[in-house]
């Protein structure tokens, strides 16, 4: 039984939403919790445990709910609501490299995405299964097509995947055995929205 297995059977920790509002020479403008913002030196810490371990021009490495996480500027859900017929959506801008990052949470705890029309399905690392509680004794072992070749993994279904005011039930997903440096935002919670994408900006609509 793998490392990553024994890992899902755990209890989740309690997640510390970050994001990265802004970088300063050797100091992070972090948002904790939905608090105010906070300049944050590289190699200090916050009282939520948050360590700033590097700053760079576009990004920082926090250490925080004992993983090592990459945050990126404009990673934040910029809107969040409803269209006028009623259905929640969220609208999200590109980070600085073209990618749509936004936070968000897999079954209540909270995760940074990518948005990956690519990725069949919402991926995740050991790391983020762990933290999120996923039993991978109850999972279906399946083998996994990688940039770096084949990797092994997992196939289960999510309770819930959350990205601003959109959250998903019964969702698939599939699990790593190595730890990935953020969630993947798969085709498995796309199919279900309406995409629309406008220059740098991204608007994802729930259909059902």
């Amino acid at each position: 039984m793998t490392a990553c297995v024994l890992a899902g059977l755990s209890t989740p920790l309690h997640a510390t939403e970050v994001a990265l509002a802004g970088v300063f020479p050797g100091k992070a403008l972090l948002v904790i919790n939905g608090g105010a913002p906070r300049a944050v030196a590289a190699g200090s810490a916050t009282p939520e445990g948050v360590r700033v371990v590097s700053v760079d021009a576009e990004s920082a490495v926090a250490d925080f709910d004992g993983q090592r996480h990459r945050l990126f500027v404009g990673q934040q859900t910029v809107s969040i609501g409803r269209d006028k017929g009623g259905s929640p959506q969220v609208t999200i801008d590109a980070d600085g490299r073209g990618m749509f990052r936004s936070g968000g949470k897999v079954n209540g705890v909270a995760m940074q995405f990518v948005v990956d029309t690519g990725a069949t399905f919402v991926a995740l690392g050991c790391g983020d299964a762990q933290r999120a509680g996923l039993d991978l004794t109850r999972a279906e072992p399946i083998t996994l097509q990688t940039a770096n070749g084949v990797a092994r993994g997992w196939k289960l279904p999510l309770d819930s995947v959350s990205v601003g005011g959109v959250t998903l039930r019964n969702v698939e997903g599939v699990v790593h055995a190595a730890d990935l440096p953020v969630a993947l935002l798969g085709m498995s919670f796309l199919n279900r929205m309406e995409m629309r994408r406008e220059g740098s900006t991204m608007q994802l609509r729930q259909r059902f």
